[in-house]
């Protein structure tokens, strides 16, 4: 009788522990790891990217973002977006431009140090020098905040010169990778043009941990830290066609896709302002279509 009570006891405990190993497949990401194939799937030790992610105020963007880890920069193909902006959204004091800018870039964070680096709708000079009123290309900048080193916060266009202007529906090559502690490389390249350059981060280092971004966005004048600025400006069809992550694996630096596993998924301020369509092929190496409008969708 001892011998069966406690076979009756066992097994409702046997079914509990069944229960809870079903839970924790259920938990478990889609993409596991895959020794032979670490690319499409993560790399043994490889970071996972948070659920999650709290959006900074100010600005309309869709961000994708990827775990802290061992890399070493991002790279992406995008076909620069269509712009529409909000007439009623003037600039009063630059007669000619907008409260609204678009931007396309990507960025990273380590070492307490963060970086903006990509396309940003700029001023442009024309064939005598003369300064534009309005914006009318994307022109490269670089962006980074200050560092515990004592290096100071900093931000670069490139220059004012038709070899480094680029038009909505052309299509870019844009990376940012740590080429040396204390270094990155930029490099965007599309439409028979090309811009490239270092830039002294003192945070970024060949063998830290950091994370690496890839940002579409309205951002919004004078609106920093703020609640967003109501608008019908929009930016759309941006189309991501690949989105790849700089790593060292086999004694190499490698591009690795940016898979719908790899990354935290930001819509900024609210998911109701974008439309974003990726099929199952494109989530698979960090392509999508992005438009944003701020009067939703």
């Amino acid at each position: 009788m001892k011998t069966n009570n406690v076979k009756i006891f066992l097994l409702p405990a046997f079914l509990l522990l069944i229960l809870i190993a079903c839970h924790k497949d259920k938990t478990t990401p889609d993409v596991t790891v895959n020794d032979s194939d670490p690319f499409s799937t993560f790399f043994p030790g490889e970071v996972k990217p948070a659920p999650s992610a709290t959006c900074f105020n100010g600005a309309y963007y869709r961000k994708i973002v990827s775990s802290t880890d061992k890399w070493l920069g991002i790279n992406g193909r995008v076909v620069l977006p269509t712009i529409i902006f909000d007439p009623a959204r003037t600039n009063p004091a630059k007669p000619g431009q907008y409260l609204d800018n678009p931007s396309v870039y990507l960025g990273g964070n380590m070492g307490a140090q963060e970086t903006d680096i990509g396309l940003t709708w700029e001023v442009i000079k024309d064939e005598k020098g003369n300064v534009s009123p309005d914006r009318k290309a994307f022109r490269p900048f670089l962006r980074r905040t200050s560092q515990k080193s004592g290096q100071t916060a900093a931000y670069l266009n490139a220059p004012a010169s038709s070899p480094y202007y680029w038009y909505p529906g052309e299509e870019v090559m844009m990376s940012i990778q740590i080429v040396a502690d204390k270094k990155i490389k930029f490099i965007v390249e599309g439409a028979g043009k090309r811009y490239e350059t270092d830039f002294d981060c003192d945070g970024y280092s060949l063998n830290g941990s950091g994370e690496f971004k890839r940002v579409n966005a309205i951002d919004q004048v004078s609106n920093e830290g703020k609640p967003v600025q109501n608008t019908k400006t929009r930016v759309e069809n941006a189309v991501w066609k690949e989105t790849n992550l700089y790593r060292m694996y086999q004694d190499k630096v490698v591009s690795v896709p940016m898979h719908s596993k790899r990354l935290t998924d930001m819509r900024c301020p609210d998911p109701r302002y974008f439309k974003i369509v990726a099929t199952a092929e494109d989530q698979k190496k960090g392509a999508e279509t992005i438009s944003i409008n701020g009067s939703g969708y």
